[in-house]
């Protein structure tokens, strides 16, 4: 969803370019920084699992509001807060998974395995990327929005199989 969001704000909606620069890339960008601080606070207080679970739910919840905005249409209002919210939430969301990585790396290779891990998390962007273009075609907008909200589904599943693995990562990182 992420890569078809300009698209979607200028295409689909039919907001400005200046619209989109200034509130996807400007208030996008401010939103996701504040969600990488605020989430590494808040991992402090919640451990690794918990973050990840609560941060997964935020960034598919997230997407729910792209699906309301393209049923609703171009709304300014909707536009700062759709955006604010899921950039914020992709802070947060990009915190703990870094923090993850990192938990999984060996400290005698961890630069070469979190190059090939983030590589390897990078793939599922790489791939969807070209299917989802023709995904809007076929279904239209809110469509995509409420798939893409599905599909995140086995990643919090997966996420509450690992829970032990993760826990444990956690515990021994932190002593």
């Amino acid at each position: 969803a992420g890569r078809l969001t300009t698209t979607f704000l200028i295409r689909g909606l039919g907001f400005s370019l200046t619209d989109v620069g200034a509130v996807n890339k400007g208030l996008g960008l401010m939103a996701s920084i504040i969600g990488g601080l605020y989430g590494g606070v808040l991992m402090y207080r919640l451990g690794l699992y918990r973050s990840l679970v609560t941060f997964a739910w935020l960034q598919a919840l997230t997407n729910l509001g792209f699906c309301i905005l393209a049923i609703i249409g171009a709304s300014y209002l909707g536009l700062v807060a759709v955006i604010g919210l899921e950039n914020l939430a992709g802070g947060m969301g990009t915190a703990a998974f870094v923090a993850l990585l990192m938990a999984l790396c060996d400290r005698q290779y961890t630069a070469t395995q979190f190059a090939i891990f983030s590589a390897i998390a990078s793939l599922g962007r790489v791939f969807a990327g070209p299917p989802s273009g023709y995904l809007v075609e076929s279904l239209g907008w809110s469509i995509f929005f409420a798939i893409t909200v599905v599909i995140s589904l086995p990643v919090i599943y997966l996420l509450s199989r690992f829970r032990t693995v993760i826990e444990e990562h956690d515990r021994t990182d932190s002593v």
